[in-house]
């Protein structure tokens, strides 16, 4: 394969010497299999930014939704365990309508989905606000959770099947996943010290009104750029490509990992505010968990800049292995110090995690499946960390300040030993050059 593409370019000296670099000039938007991952190839791919930015601003909401609603709920009914209930109300709606959503956007364009699910999100969000300063009960609030939960707009997926419709098969995929995990948790650092900020200084319901506004105004100009959106399949293959992603085994196996993974998010949320409200400095909640947060992103940096030469699968076992032994100890930690520290090595275990189980989607999926799939892990995210806050929050409520951390132990615990049982699905059944298409259906790809 290398020796045909030397030859084709042989007619320009240049070229010859260094195809790679010539390609590079070109601003191809599949790079070529001999280039070395790196976040500026990958940056510079033709038409990223167009996405990007846009990106960034559509998915930040999502990280002030959760605190948002505990520090609003807490505050206007004093219980931690109602405002965790309703939070996990909200993040259940969510985890079980993402897919849908996911599949919709494969099948009809993002644009389609994503313009009335954030409208319907704003409003909905707006009325959980004005529900919960109301005092009302708190079955009007679980209500007013659930569209409110069902239409959080699945940016983060979808920007990852824009990559993979610009990369393909390329090396740069694992860059991407790094990429966008980074840029998850920027918004996770970001996020929680703008919810804490607005909630305590401002009003306890400044969080969530401008979680809805941002959602509104951002979605909005994601859906905008038309251009990077994947195409909608159709024709002859349309059975093919519309085949549902939880149908693959491994995608299976990964919703579970990721449930795990929602654990900690969930768990680390309800407890560290209950933590730092214990000592009397609430402030810091925002900043523990910006800590954590920042973690999660320098490791995915550093994951995404190396050239891993070890099998998805096994990199998976193997941070998912430390994420559970560090999550075990935060039930331990009795001051900010060390409570710092330790959420700050559990940060930076859940990078590499999530980026292997992103880039699997990638060998594991057909592509006209993979926004569903990638909804399915963000919705497994969601659902653990609905779980997890229930369960902490009931923990912080009736047992000793920060008891709810023992819902990350037990979470992580539990998705490990379905891992280590189950890891031989999360193995493509590809081989060659002829790569799966759908269950039962195999289609020969053109490998650039």
């Amino acid at each position: 394969m290398a020796s045909t593409v030397t030859s084709k370019k042989s007619r320009n000296p240049k070229t010859a010497e260094n195809p790679t670099t010539a390609e590079s000039s070109q601003g191809s938007d599949n790079p070529t299999a001999s280039a070395r991952p790196g976040y500026g190839r990958l940056l510079s791919t033709r038409g990223a930014w167009t996405f990007l930015l846009p990106g960034f601003a559509a998915r930040q909401p999502f990280a002030m939704l959760t605190l948002s609603i505990v520090l609003l709920v807490q505050h206007t009914t004093g219980s931690y365990g109602a405002a965790g209930a309703v939070a996990a109300v909200t993040g259940v709606s969510m985890a079980l309508f993402a897919p849908y959503s996911g599949r919709l956007a494969d099948r009809y364009g993002q644009r389609a989905v994503l313009v009335p699910g954030v409208l319907l999100h704003a409003v909905s969000g707006l009325t959980l606000t004005a529900l919960a300063l109301a005092h009302a009960p708190l079955w009007a609030l679980f209500a007013a959770a659930v569209p409110t939960g069902a239409s959080v707009p699945q940016v983060g997926p979808m920007v990852r099947a824009r990559w993979g419709v610009k990369l393909k098969d390329s090396p740069l995929m694992t860059t991407a996943a790094a990429f966008e995990s980074v840029t998850d948790e920027l918004t996770f650092v970001v996020g929680p010290l703008l919810a804490t900020a607005l909630c305590t200084a401002v009003d306890p319901a400044a969080g969530l009104v401008t979680e809805a506004s941002l959602t509104l105004l951002g979605g909005l100009l994601f859906a905008a750029q038309k251009s990077t959106q994947p195409s909608v399949s159709g024709g002859g293959h349309t059975r093919v490509e519309h085949v549902s992603a939880l149908r693959v085994p491994g995608v299976r196996v990964l919703i579970v990992t990721f449930l795990g993974i929602g654990s900690v998010f969930g768990g680390m949320q309800v407890s560290l505010a209950a933590f730092t409200e214990s000592i009397g400095e609430p402030g810091l909640n925002g900043v523990l968990y910006g800590v954590f947060a920042a973690g999660n992103m320098l490791s995915g940096l550093v994951c995404g800049a190396i050239a891993w030469k070890a099998a998805p699968q096994r990199r998976l076992v193997v941070g998912y292995t430390a994420l559970a032994l560090t999550a075990s100890g935060l039930w331990a930690a009795h001051s900010v110090l060390v409570l710092g520290g330790l959420g700050l090595l559990v940060g930076m275990c859940i990078a590499p995690a999530l980026i292997t189980g992103y880039t699997l989607v990638e060998d594991l999926v057909p592509a006209g499946a993979r926004t569903e799939a990638f909804t399915w892990l963000t919705g497994a995210v969601a659902l653990g960390q609905a779980a997890a806050v229930t369960v902490a929050g009931q923990l912080e409520d009736r047992l000793w300040d920060g008891a709810g951390f023992l819902v990350p132990m037990g979470g992580t615990g539990l998705a490990l030993v379905t891992l280590l049982a189950l890891r031989s699905r999360l193995v493509s059944r590809a081989h060659g050059r002829t790569v799966a298409r759908g269950v039962g259906h195999r289609v020969p790809v053109a490998v650039d």
